[in-house]
């Protein structure tokens, strides 16, 4: 993800969720009617998607030891919680799926099936701990929602940050005060994936039980790519998570998964609160 892009999704945390979904409205569809989220989609997100853990090895493909903490920006109450951890404890009542929350479900590795369950929700459903998440297009949470491990996700198609279409293949053009410089012909919208997710049941940002609050706020970028030299897709999803309560500074996590052409592999387990998935 380039470095503005970063820039922009912190920026973009002092807005209200409800100015977040309120800035994107509904796409237009020729003669002026309004399209589905299915029809508006710029790129085919669909299919089957395998973890290629490229970062944070250690604190995700085994379970750190307890009070390893370094890379999560926690204040004293947050390091408190964490220190507490006990995962006899979780698993004996039923908290073993505190670990595969939206905030940290992604970092799990695993297997996804993304798929459109109407035409204005996208379902993204996970084989380790056997996870559904539903982003919805449109609309916010009602104030009297309950709260769950996967919360409540609004989602949105792009922005208005227009992207070069070399993206980063052969470098873009600046003029002489480093302003990028694209074609009429060059130009294309953003066209990421943005889901914004709250209402969300407190859990762990990491197996080993660093906590985030039910008033944390979840954003999630997804972005896909095909690699010129093997030719596989790829699904890139940035996450910032914010919480007063346990976070003194927004933390900020990537996860890469490759497409592959079936359910080959698909295994479905369990929650559990002392393996890595």
């Amino acid at each position: 993800m380039e470095p503005r892009r970063v820039v922009l999704l912190v920026a973009a945390l002092s807005l209200p969720l409800s100015a977040h979904v309120a800035a994107q409205g509904p796409a237009a569809a020729p003669g002026g009617a309004s399209a589905s989220a299915r029809a508006a989609a710029p790129y085919d997100i669909t299919g089957y998607w395998v973890s290629e853990v490229t970062e944070k090895w250690r604190y995700r493909m085994v379970v750190p030891d307890k009070g390893d903490y370094v890379q999560v920006p926690l204040n004293p109450e947050g390091r408190k919680v964490a220190n507490a951890w006990d995962p006899a404890r979780d698993q004996a009542s039923g908290e073993a799926c505190k670990s595969y929350g939206a905030a940290a479900l992604l970092q799990v590795p695993g297997r996804l099936h993304i798929s459109w369950q109407d035409d204005s929700t996208l379902r993204l459903d996970t084989d380790s701990g056997t996870q559904t998440r539903l982003f919805r297009f449109g609309g916010s949470p009602s104030p009297n929602e309950t709260s769950s491990w996967q919360g409540r996700s609004v989602a949105m198609w792009g922005g208005s940050d227009p992207r070069h279409r070399l993206d980063s293949q052969g470098g873009p053009v600046q003029d002489p005060t480093g302003r990028l410089v694209v074609a009429r012909e060059q130009r294309k919208e953003s066209d990421y994936l943005k889901v914004v997710t709250s209402r969300m049941r407190p859990g762990y940002l990491q197996k080993n039980g660093v906590p985030y609050s039910g008033d944390a706020l979840l954003e999630e970028y997804f972005d896909t790519f095909s690699d010129p030299y093997t030719h596989n897709t790829w699904l890139v999803v940035t996450t910032v998570v914010t919480d007063p309560r346990y976070l003194i500074e927004p933390l900020i996590m990537h996860a890469h998964f490759k497409k592959i052409p079936d359910a080959s592999g698909w295994d479905p387990t369990p929650c559990r609160a002392n393996e890595a998935r």
